[in-house]
């Protein structure tokens, strides 16, 4: 079975990308884009702002898609997660939902943190992350 799934490359003025700590499974514990499932008859885009005003308080504007990835989830589970770069547009930062933590992180500051399998490889492939000190949103 597939699951459809969208999450949010944030990327603020100062080069940080926006990544949560999960607070359940799967991946409870690890960090990575904010997103989640899409409920029947939602967009993408909305399932976007639902997921991010959830997990992180912030309200966004939903841009273009920035990559695909499938992951295996539990019970023969696919998840298709659609990624979509996203500015923010009100809020103030803080976890909620199923996330335990929510922060802004420099790309070594991502490195240093303990991620959701195959999360660096894949932001590194869309250029979302190079080796410079910042973000490509």
């Amino acid at each position: 079975m597939r699951v459809r799934c969208v999450g949010a490359v944030v990327v603020d003025d100062d080069g940080r990308l926006l990544v949560v700590r999960r607070g359940r499974p799967p991946g409870k514990g690890l960090w990575s884009l904010p997103g989640g499932r899409v409920e029947p008859g939602e967009s993408d885009a909305t399932a976007v702002m639902r997921e991010l005003r959830e997990e992180t308080g912030l309200g966004v504007t939903v841009g273009r898609l920035v990559g695909t990835v499938d992951r295996p989830g539990p019970g023969g589970v696919t998840y298709d997660i659609r990624d979509y770069a996203a500015t923010v547009a009100d809020g103030d930062l803080r976890p909620g939902d199923d996330a335990d933590d929510a922060r802004w992180v420099t790309p070594a500051g991502l490195r240093a943190l303990a991620t959701t399998p195959g999360l660096l490889d894949a932001l590194t492939e869309w250029s979302v992350m190079t080796r410079s000190d910042r973000f490509g949103g």
